[in-house]
């Protein structure tokens, strides 16, 4: 087999990976976010470590909640709450979270 040929095979493959990830249940997602509206969901709340302004997440883009929360779960963003109920995720969880949130008002 040419080289050429084993890496459009390779590329292919890695395409179709990464087009048959999880999709997201928001019905599912609605359940598990009740431990994020304690923060999230209260209009100018300000978190206490770090000290900052907690962000409001609910219509927030679907693969920004996806990849910030991959993020958090693997320690390439600090926050220790927030790295605290990454690490708790499944990636469907991840991915039913997400797919609530992009959707609540």
């Amino acid at each position: 087999m040419s080289r050429l040929l084993i890496t459009a095979l390779a590329l292919a493959a890695s395409t179709f990976a990464l087009n048959t990830a999880a999709a997201g249940n928001a019905d599912a997602g609605k359940k598990r976010a009740y431990t994020c509206t304690g923060c999230h969901g209260v209009l100018g709340y300000k978190n206490t470590y770090p000290m900052y302004s907690v962000p409001r997440i609910a219509g927030q883009s679907e693969t920004y909640l996806v990849n910030a929360l991959n993020a958090y779960k693997k320690g390439e963003r600090k926050h220790p709450t927030m790295a605290a109920q990454a690490q708790s995720f499944s990636d469907q969880d991840i991915a039913d979270l997400a797919a609530y949130l992009s959707t609540a008002k």
